[in-house]
């Protein structure tokens, strides 16, 4: 039992946590491929009638502009299909285990880049988009001795928040600072990676008070950060995803470091760096569309 449960919070808050807490704990009892196929069915089944499904569909007509209506409603369903599965699998991420020869697990490409960064040691910022289960990559690296603190959109609900910090740090199998989105979270950030630190971040939602970047083929505000930090800090920034392969069956894609040279211009090598950061996200997300979150306003068109 949490301790933070004795503080008294409005009512609603303790219906939704304890709701949120037997959900999990059924796909839990499921076991991961069943609880995989059943969040996948229950958001195929649901999700595109929902609003949200057409702030994908603007977005899918905004990059893929030739696309027929029956290809987007198929990218759409196979997005809510993967966010369903990433749902069930989200409390057997600990469980999961490396280089299974079939079923459950996980297994990683490029992990030569871990190995040596491993061995080198020092601050290093990891750079990734909700692509596939996102949530397996932070543990995963973990395995490799790099566990990273990471920025997350804290939940209105604190006994919400807590219980999914809770989840994801039994996977990490360790402990670490996990620092909420805001102007707080990023002096803290800074000052981790100053430190040395670990810092892993997702690039690919809108950020208002970002730079101007372009993204499938459009203007699109893009946090800078990720190329700020790196710039200034001069740590290696490692590329990665998660690509799916099956029913909590999972593939951790990692790149080499970006190469990138510093002109000294600061803002354009910020431009620069983040564009590039766009490019490789593009390509992945191409690979399999239906895998990556078009559910954010990415585009001020959308």
């Amino acid at each position: 039992m949490f301790t933070f449960l004795k503080t008294k919070y409005p009512k609603r808050y303790y219906a939704e946590y304890w709701a949120l807490k037997m959900i999990l704990q059924f796909f839990y009892r499921l076991g991961p491929i069943k609880a995989s196929n059943w969040g996948g069915w229950l958001f195929r089944s649901l999700g595109p009638y929902l609003p949200l499904s057409k702030i994908a569909d603007t977005n899918l007509k905004l990059a893929y502009p030739v696309s027929l209506k029956q290809q987007r409603q198929s990218i759409i369903k196979g997005m809510w299909e993967n966010l369903g599965r990433n749902f069930g699998e989200f409390p057997h991420l600990s469980a999961l285990r490396q280089n299974t020869p079939y079923g459950p697990g996980w297994e990683v490409t490029g992990e030569q880049t871990l190995i040596e960064q491993a061995k080198k040691g020092g601050a290093v910022i990891f750079i990734s988009g909700h692509i596939g289960n996102w949530e397996m990559l932070p543990p995963a690296v973990a395995h490799y001795g790099l566990a990273f603190s990471s920025f997350y959109r804290a939940a209105n609900n604190p006994l919400v928040d807590e219980l999914i910090k809770s989840y994801r740090l039994k996977a990490l199998k360790t402990t670490i600072p996990l620092f909420a989105k805001g102007a707080t979270g990023a002096r803290k950030a800074l000052l981790h990676l100053a430190r040395g630190g670990r810092l892993g971040m997702l690039m690919d939602q809108k950020m208002n008070d970002g730079i101007q970047a372009t993204f499938f083929n459009h203007p699109a505000m893009t946090a800078s950060a990720a190329a700020a930090m790196a710039l200034r800090f001069g740590c290696p920034l490692i590329p990665g995803y998660v690509e799916r392969l099956g029913p909590a069956r999972l593939r951790i894609v990692v790149a080499p470091p970006l190469s990138f040279q510093p002109t000294g211009d600061t803002p354009e090598d910020e431009h620069q760096l983040t564009q590039t950061i766009n490019d490789l996200l593009e390509v992945w997300i191409r690979k399999a569309p239906q895998n990556w979150l078009w559910l954010h306003k990415r585009w001020p068109l959308a």
